[in-house]
């Protein structure tokens, strides 16, 4: 009897299934044992709900119904037509791969589906599910599913807890704007409880990618910008009056919304009015006088003055005016090439010239030119249309004062002084009649020294009387300029190599001392001897690995940050070039210093690094969602900051010290 009762028991587990839900049980493909699936369905009324459980292997994910840059997402496709699937998606991550930005899940999800017109007890289908890590999988699931069955609580309560973690459509947003303004995507939501760790998530409008979200916040307001670019990541498509559908989440609780996109800017760029940015732009390029990049052209400016101790307040007047003339002038140039690189969809920024080796070479020419001028070795002309000498002595044209304002743009364009950051960001991002408007103010700045001796020409006449001591002093002149030729040629062993760049300076060295002894001056040779061998020791001595070169440093990228966050680091960017000569001030004097370098060499520290001195896509569009278009570019991120905060470009050591602990947890 006893047995007879354990029998039937036995045979009741055995039948429990055929009683629950209907269950596919965990489908498995044979080239993919990186993710598992499950299928289970239970009728609900005129509806029927559908289950669908994703597993996935540690390092592996799967898509949301926007992937974003990349990535598909799953679909389903039914032997039976006429279904009709309505999804529900649970709130996403976001996911940074090589600068690319996608938005799924990892680990386990399940998704909840409800379907319509369903016939019959069975329901087949294929689903096709994409899975990513380092390669990404197409991979079909063929199904069926026996609806006979009735479901049960365990279904039940698992669809309510799916559909739990599907955004509502409303309550977490007191109010929400968006904007569409010259290829940027500007979002305004304000709370009432504030913002702790928010998060967006787009849904591309139609032959758009909408990438990774800048995130600001201000108490109970949060402004987010994002980069919009069309498929091909060229042209910046017109969106104004389209409907945005995106999901905002925060702390536990998510919202789906639909907004119309206006015209109008709801911030600027870095949260700053455009008259302010104007007098950043001013005051950036003022201050680029003080930068070393321009110190050898102000010393042609001063042999100028030199040569010519005589002339009259009207000629030194016609003199400066003429270069300020040659500064402004440059900077709408560069206006001109900055709107031209953003109609053909190219990338923008401050300095990228300098990562051509044919303008570094074009450059290396004409200081070296500039330099046997000022010893006196070379008088050259321009064509007849100019008739003028350039920065020689005798010139009563102004052509040559003018061109030494455009040349002295030119060595500018290395530097990154403070201000002159935040104005260039907004000015690439802006429309193009306030990108014209802020280059003619950064020229402006930058011509300030020059308009102030040309409004009060007695400045220029404060100078000794002539005397031998000019000869010495056009020498030195002549030397700096020099240096600034060898400094320049430097710049092209990232791409011509050690050996070819030696050769180059060697027979610079040569040409210049056997031109300096033709002439019998023996002195200004022995002078350019010892001056290039000093300035190849400097070169030299600056290309060994610093101390805070010896630091842990690895490639930069948005998945490097994202794994170090999900780590509860802090992390240290530096995005440098090596024509940036603010990135060599920042490092000798602030990061290479014993107390930043101890703070930087911390366990919990992530230090992360990238190289602009050759143009590189990916970094350039690394910084340009940060609103930056320049280096040098550090930023700091931390558990207590994990929006990031954006150093000054020339930094202080105080400043990254207290940056740095900031962003630590906090006990």
């Amino acid at each position: 009897m006893n047995f007879f009762i354990r029998s039937l028991l036995l045979l009741s587990l055995a039948c429990l299934p055929a009683v629950q839900a209907a269950d596919s049980g965990w489908l498995r493909d044979a080239q993919n044992n990186h993710a598992d699936v499950r299928l289970r369905s239970a009728p609900q009324g005129s509806t029927t709900q559908l289950l669908l459980d994703i597993r996935l292997e540690s390092g592996w994910k799967t898509y949301w119904r926007t992937p974003g840059e990349g990535g598909v997402a799953p679909t389903i496709h039914w032997q039976q037509s006429g279904i009709q699937s309505e999804w529900h998606w649970p709130t996403p991550a976001r996911f940074n791969v090589s600068g690319i930005t996608t938005q799924g899940y990892h680990d386990r999800v399940a998704l909840p589906l409800r379907l319509h017109n369903v016939q019959g007890d069975r329901l087949a289908g294929t689903l096709t599910l994409s899975t990513c890590s380092d390669v990404c999988i197409l991979t079909d699931y063929p199904f069926s599913l026996d609806l006979s069955q009735p479901g049960d609580a365990e279904f039940a309560a698992d669809y309510s807890r799916a559909m739990a973690q599907v955004p509502v459509a409303a309550g977490l947003t007191d109010s929400l704007s968006a904007s569409y303004v010259n290829g940027e995507l500007q979002i305004r939501a304000q709370r009432q409880a504030g913002w702790q760790h928010p998060q967006l998530f787009f849904d591309h409008p139609s032959g758009t990618i909408i990438g990774k979200p800048t995130l600001n916040i201000s108490g109970n307001l949060l402004e987010a910008r994002a980069p919009v670019t069309d498929e091909w990541g060229e042209s910046t498509p017109a969106l104004a009056g389209e409907t945005l559908s995106l999901v905002l989440a925060d702390s536990g609780m998510a919202q789906q919304s639909e907004t119309r996109l206006g015209s109008q800017a709801l911030f600027s760029s870095q949260g700053q009015s455009f008259l302010f940015i104007t007098l950043m732009a001013l005051l950036g390029g003022f201050i680029l006088n003080l930068m070393p990049c321009v110190l050898p052209v102000l010393a042609i400016k001063l042999s100028g003055l030199v040569q010519q101790p005589a002339q009259t307040r009207r000629q030194t007047r016609q003199q400066f005016l003429a270069s300020g003339a040659g500064i402004i002038t440059s900077f709408l140039f560069l206006a001109l090439l900055m709107s031209a690189l953003r109609l053909s969809g190219q990338a923008l920024g401050w300095g990228i010239q300098f990562q051509s080796p044919v303008f570094l070479l074009l450059m290396v020419l004409v200081t070296f030119l500039f330099s046997a001028s000022l010893f006196d070795l070379l008088h050259f002309r321009l064509p007849s249309s100019f008739n003028t000498r350039l920065a020689t002595q005798g010139s009563k044209g102004l052509s040559g004062h003018f061109t030494q304002g455009a040349f002295a743009t030119l060595l500018a364009t290395p530097c990154s002084a403070p201000f002159l950051g935040t104005a260039l960001a907004y000015a690439l991002t802006a429309p193009l009649p306030q990108l014209w408007l802020l280059f003619l103010c950064l020229g402006i700045g930058m011509s300030l020294p020059w308009l102030l001796v040309a409004a009060l020409p007695g400045i220029a006449r404060c100078l000794p009387r002539p005397g031998r001591w000019m000869v010495h002093l056009r020498t030195l002149l002549a030397l700096m300029m020099l240096v600034a030729c060898f400094w320049l040629l430097s710049l092209l062993v990232a791409h011509w190599g050690h050996t070819v760049v030696m050769l180059v300076a060697g027979a610079m060295v040569v040409l210049m001392s056997g031109w300096l002894i033709k002439h019998g001056a023996w002195r200004q040779a022995t002078a350019v001897f010892f001056t290039v061998t000093l300035t190849a020791a400097w070169l030299l001595i600056t290309r060994v690995p610093s101390g805070v070169d010896a630091l842990n440093w690895q490639p930069l990228s948005e998945d490097a940050i994202s794994v170090a966050q999900a780590s509860h680091k802090r992390i240290f960017i530096d995005v440098t070039a090596d024509w940036c000569i603010t990135c060599k001030i920042n490092k000798s004097r602030v990061l290479a210093s014993a107390d930043v370098r101890n703070a930087l060499a911390a366990e919990d520290v992530v230090l992360l690094r990238g190289d602009w001195t050759h143009a590189d896509p990916i970094l350039t569009q690394f910084l340009q969602r940060r609103g930056s278009v320049a280096v040098p570019f550090n930023q700091i991120y931390g558990p207590a900051m994990p929006q990031g905060q954006i150093l000054s470009p020339l930094l202080s050591r105080d400043a990254v010290l207290s940056a740095l602990s900031r962003a630590k947890e906090k006990q």
